[in-house]
């Protein structure tokens, strides 16, 4: 049995939709921009996607090599900074028009306070020893990059001050008190570089975050911080089941993540003085783990669609984590489809969920539509532009069929006119590289020709349909199987073709 539903979208209509899908894209540890894979992986989503920033872990950890330390000829130490390879990693962003969202951290080791790391290559997860110090190294890092850049230019990066202090794994102790004193010096080492830079914080994830943003807000007015913006994180999915290299996890209902951040956006605007800031969060999947297998299926592609569809109503923007699977959380992956976070696969594979970010991108216009399973735009020429998704939360559920009348403007007085409607199409039978993976026999190891295989069965399926216009009306119907995304484009068709030309005749028809 099929779910049919039918809309008819009135001349004027606009309904509010805030899509920013493309401002900020999460990434492994900036230390990674320096591999060819990465590279690669990134150049593909800026050309189909093109986000505008993007975000990762470990600015300073020691494999940037920034903080080093010498000894001089008296005994005394000394601070140096080496930019080596923040300059390349910085150059191949820029070359790729995507700007970093700088989060600051983790801390160097020679700065350190403690041994306490995280993740397979240990970023230092310690207050510094010397916060002196730590300031002396936020602003030597600024400066150098406002001279090499422009001020112009890197004033407008984004500042977000650590990663998830309130989770012990990532700030010692989860030490309120001790992040809150970080936040306040490098707020005003920032600042006092120069105070065109927006900083934010506390970039906390799920535990006691009503707590942390509540506290947060209260010691910056304590403290007379006019912070620029909050930032936050967004899972949508219960604790793993581990079996393996692997995590199988079960989905929470979607409305349950969005009531969970309508209460930070209260909590802020019962602050008189912050009312009304900018969210941003800074990281969001449906997992929070590196080695879940739903990442990579038609599952995900569907759900994240919804997210992104509602995202936007309450936050300035929401980053995915991450673009690609080059990363090593948990140390290097041992297969192409492993469960990782990004929306390409290594081997230069985009996953379904690669799609539904590059139709939102798509999406840019007048709402004219919008329900928990469909957005349609209209676009100053006339021409809309719509997704419509059947997400399942367990893996399974019915097919679904969405039909719109869409009234096409542009059509000659006494016309009846023609209008082309084009579908992308994306579900478990039309793109499903995994299935494919899964039938070749999940080799761990691509060959080129398999490689070439995957990338081919990553494509939509692409399809177009000329159909005659009903009083001036569009009738567009749109079949969704499920755990499917479907994007379609409406655009009126000019009158052309050759003298002589019967496509009809052609055909056989």
């Amino acid at each position: 049995m099929m779910q049919e539903k039918k809309y008819t979208v009135e001349k004027d209509t606009k309904i509010p939709f805030h899509n920013n899908v493309a401002y900020c894209i999460g990434t492994g540890r900036m230390g990674l921009a320096l591999q060819k894979e990465y590279q690669e992986q990134l150049a593909l989503v800026q050309e189909e996607i093109g986000f505008s920033h993007i975000r990762g872990h470990g600015l300073f950890s020691d494999d940037m090599a920034i903080y080093q330390e010498y000894t001089d000829e008296n005994g005394i130490k000394h601070a140096e900074y080496n930019f080596t390879y923040l300059d390349l990693v910085m150059d191949s962003y820029l070359s790729l028009n995507i700007r970093p969202f700088l989060e600051l951290g983790f801390m160097p080791d020679k700065m350190a306070s403690g041994k306490q790391t995280v993740f397979y290559w240990k970023g230092n997860v310690t207050p510094p020893e010397n916060y002196d110090a730590w300031c002396a190294l936020v602003q030597a890092t600024l400066r150098h990059l406002m001279e090499r850049y422009g001020e112009q230019e890197v004033v407008q990066w984004p500042i977000e001050v650590w990663n998830e202090p309130n989770l012990p794994g990532f700030w010692k102790d989860a030490d309120m008190e001790e992040y809150f004193k970080l936040f306040a010096l490098t707020f005003a080492a920032i600042k006092e570089v120069d105070g065109r830079f927006r900083v934010g914080g506390p970039a906390i994830c799920g535990v006691e975050d009503e707590k942390w943003i509540r506290c947060f807000l209260e010691f910056c007015r304590k403290e007379s911080i006019s912070v620029d913006f909050v930032t936050r994180h967004h899972y949508t999915t219960e604790v793993p089941e581990n079996v393996g290299h692997y995590g199988y996890v079960k989905l929470r209902e979607p409305e349950e993540g969005y009531a969970n951040l309508q209460t930070t956006r209260d909590i802020i605007d019962s602050f008189e003085e912050f009312k009304g800031m900018e969210i941003h969060i800074t990281e969001f999947n449906t997992s929070y783990i590196p080695n879940c297998p739903l990442h990579d299926t038609n599952q995900n592609a569907a759900y994240i669609a919804g997210q992104l569809s509602r995202l936007g109503d309450m936050n300035e923007s929401y980053s995915y984590w991450t673009f690609g699977d080059i990363f090593e959380e948990q140390g290097v992956p041992f297969t192409p489809f492993h469960g990782g976070f990004g929306l390409v696969a290594n081997g230069g594979i985009p996953k379904p969920t690669f799609w539904t970010f590059k139709f939102f991108a798509d999406l840019q216009g007048t709402c004219v539509h919008r329900t928990d399973e469909a957005v349609i735009v209209r676009k100053e020429d006339g021409s809309y532009r719509g997704i419509v998704w059947n997400m399942t939360m367990d893996g399974t559920g019915e097919d679904i069929c969405r039909s719109f009348r869409l009234p096409m403007e542009g059509i000659p007085s006494g016309e009846k006119g023609e209008c082309c409607i084009l579908t992308k199409t994306v579900d478990e039978v039309t793109c499903n590289p995994l299935k494919l993976w899964h039938a070749m026999g999940e080799p761990s190891s691509l060959s080129g020709e398999q490689k070439k295989l995957l990338k081919e069965g990553a494509r939509p399926l692409v399809e177009a349909q000329r159909k005659e216009l009903e009083d001036g009306m569009a009738d567009v119907c749109i079949t969704v199987r499920e755990n499917g995304v479907v994007y379609f484009e409406v655009s009126p068709v000019k009158a052309g073709g050759d003298r002589g030309y019967c496509y009809k005749r052609v055909v056989g028809k």
